[in-house]
Parts: structure tokens; C-alpha cells; sequence
């Protein structure tokens, strides 16, 4: 596959009728969901409801048992499929921090670049500072996992995702592990990403970002997507029962 390929006019994430079983259990029943460049869309849902397996599902984290996944219009479902190359556009953040506590955090930046990109120590190196600019880390280059709070670590993950240049980045929970404190400041990158057009797939239970950042909220329950629309228009006004209680248990 040459990157000439992708067709940067499809949607970025283009879901169809995807299904995913574990043993007997159908953890996705026929999901249809596209999320189009310069989307945001935040997905909520009880627990278990298969949010986390839906967006592990979008960079083949999870392998789907049925339907396809078009990734700026190719097939990453498709066994021919580049699939490190797609991946490769697309970032990831989880809601534990997976950075290499033996690494500092600039070697945690520039491991992935010079082995997957190719680039120079040096090139990685400037690369991995400015990212950490962005997320206001520049001044821990050197320190070490341990020695950061929980959501300086996740404002490291999420540069670290930035450094590969991707086209798109999904977060599975980012701040459910942090101290309530800490939440504010990985919000704050996130929602700086989403001024600045990034497309992202946010799997949260933070309504407020969902409300002012998402273009779009999904409720999803028991392996099925029962609503989606304008976050404001969904948490306010939710149509299907089960969103409302839902909703009623965490506003």
C-alpha cells in the first residue's frame, strides 16, 4: 500500500456493521458510526457497553469478528491491508499512561519516531521538544515517569502521539485515572487539539468536555449506538429511555 491510496476526500473513520464476539459474547452488534476530518465525537455510554472495544476496534486493537473499517477510505479490515502504516495516522491515548518508566520522557518521544519514522536523533529530538511545548511539558524533557503527576504523564502520552504527525487520535478514558484535580489540564490540551481541527474519537465520561468540545455525542448501550446528535441537544434532551437514565445517574 502507498499513501497515495488514501483518499483524504472519504471520511476519516468509516464504520460499517461492525461486530466483535468474545467466546459467546457479542461485545458489538452491527455498528454503522463515520466521523468526518475535523470531527469530534465523544462516545459515553455505561460500562460494558462496548465503547473501548469500539475505538480499540478503529486501529485493529481489537481484531472485528464482522463488518469493515475504512480508514481515509481504506480497508484496514482488509487482510491485504498496510496495516502499520494506517495505524501510523492514527494516535492513541489510553486511560493508563503506557510510557517506559525506564525512558525519560524525551526518550519516551523520539523511540517510535527514529523506528517508525525513520528520523534522525536530532530530528526527533526537535520534534518531541515542540510537542511537549504544545502540551506545556517542555520543561520535564528530562525527567523520568515517576518523578510526574498523573497528568503531566498523560499531557507526555498525548505528545507522544503528536510527535508521529497523525491524521486523527483517539483517547479511551484519558483522564479516568487521574485525581479530579489533574483532569482540567488534560482537557485543556484536548480541547486546544480540537480548536485546531484535529479529528478525534473520544471514548469520556466528562459531559462538560462533551458539551462544549464534541461535534457529536454517542450513547451507546448493551453492543448498540441508541442515540447520537449535538452533545447539548443529547444531554439535555435525550430521546431513547435508557440515555435518559443514564444520564440521570452521572449529571
Amino acid at each position: 500500500m502507498s499513501t497515495d491510496l488514501i483518499n483524504l476526500n472519504a471520511p476519516a473513520i468509516d464504520i460499517r456493521q461492525l461486530v466483535k464476539h468474545y467466546g459467546n459474547n457479542e461485545v458489538l452488534k452491527g455498528i454503522d458510526l463515520t466521523v468526518h476530518a475535523g470531527e469530534v465525537v465523544c462516545v459515553i455510554g455505561p460500562s460494558g457497553s462496548g465503547k473501548s472495544t469500539l475505538l480499540r476496534s478503529v486501529n485493529m486493537l481489537e481484531e472485528p469478528t464482522g463488518g469493515k473499517i475504512l480508514i481515509e477510505g481504506i480497508d484496514i479490515t482488509d487482510p491485504e491491508a498496510a496495516i502499520d502504516r494506517v495505524r501510523a495516522r492514527i494516535g492513541m491515548v489510553f486511560q493508563s499512561f503506557n510510557l517506559f518508566p525506564h525512558m525519560s520522557v524525551l526518550g519516551n518521544l523520539t523511540i517510535a519516531q527514529r523506528q517508525v519514522k525513520k528520523r534522525s536523533k536530532a530530528e526527533a529530538e526537535k520534534v518531541a521538544r515542540e510537542m511537549l511545548e504544545r502540551v506545556g511539558m517542555a520543561h520535564k524533557a528530562d525527567a523520568y515517569p515517576s518523578h510526574l503527576s498523573g497528568g503531566q504523564q498523560q499531557r507526555v502520552a498525548i505528545a507522544r502521539s503528536l510527535c508521529m504527525n497523525p491524521d486523527m487520535m483517539l483517547f479511551d478514558e484519558p483522564t479516568s485515572a487521574l485525581d479530579p484535580e489533574l483532569v482540567g489540564e488534560v482537557l485543556q490540551v484536548m480541547r486546544t487539539l480540537a480548536d485546531e481541527g484535529m479529528t478525534m474519537m473520544v471514548v469520556t465520561h466528562e459531559m462538560g468536555f462533551a458539551r462544549e468540545v464534541g461535534s457529536r455525542l454517542i450513547f451507546m448501550d448493551g453492543g448498540h449506538i441508541l442515540e447520537e446528535g449535538d452533545p447539548r441537544e443529547v444531554l439535555a434532551n435525550p430521546q431513547h429511555q435508557r440515555t435518559k437514565d443514564f444520564l440521570s445517574r452521572v449529571l
